[in-house]
């Protein structure tokens, strides 16, 4: 089984969202969503709350949706790539 993973934030999901997840399922048998929290990589609060955004993430064709903390999700690049 190929798995595929995207590490996003969806703020919202649009349609340049939905044709990438389009083509990363094209690509093996399941898609893993790592979506950022209520509050994303800038600090910002999200403009949807994190289970609006993970259903737009399922709808839009991904299998799974996990959380990345928000101390990564919101940090520096070197700490949100460790996350």
């Amino acid at each position: 089984m190929k798995i595929s993973a995207v590490v996003a934030e969806y703020n919202p999901l649009h349609l340049g969202h939905a044709y990438h997840l389009e083509h990363v399922r094209s690509l093996g048998d399941a898609v893993v969503v790592v979506l950022a929290g209520n509050f994303v990589q800038r600090g910002e609060a999200a403009i949807l709350d994190k289970y609006t955004r993970a259903r737009h993430a399922i709808q839009a064709g991904a299998d799974l949706v996990l959380e990345l903390p928000t101390a990564y999700a919101t940090s520096c690049a070197e700490q949100y790539a460790r996350g």
